[in-house]
């Protein structure tokens, strides 16, 4: 069953620095904007379901790249190893996993594709 827990077209940012840090933020595309600044915890809790993000260092190995998570939207992953699978064709990067779906606690199979950013090395 293929599911796109972030919609068809979600976007975010990716990225590798040579001393060894890493960030990612992730949105789904149909995320809604609350009316006002301080939306009801509802809303909150649908903007937090609708997003990704954490960084840290990260270590390459044959065929897989595992970030080593500092700080996270979600605690639980903090402090801990997220280990992904890759690969690159041109200019875009497959993330692949298997991982409990924070949402519903199930072990699900996650494919992220990256393009690089036009004009960037």
């Amino acid at each position: 069953m293929r599911s796109t827990p972030y919609g068809e077209h979600p976007t975010g940012y990716l990225s590798y620095s040579a001393d060894g840090r890493m960030q990612v933020i992730g949105a789904a595309n149909d995320r809604i904007a609350p009316p006002d600044p301080t939306p009801p915890h509802h809303e909150r809790v649908m903007l937090y379901d609708t997003m990704f993000a954490y960084a840290g260092r990260y270590s390459v190995e044959t065929g897989k790249v595992i970030h080593h998570v500092d700080i996270s939207w979600n605690q639980v992953w903090t402090g801990t190893d997220q280990v992904r699978l890759f690969e690159v064709h041109g200019t875009t990067l497959t993330l692949t996993t298997r991982i409990m779906d924070p949402t519903n606690a199930v072990e699900t199979h996650y494919a992220l594709v990256w393009e690089r950013v036009a004009g960037l090395p």
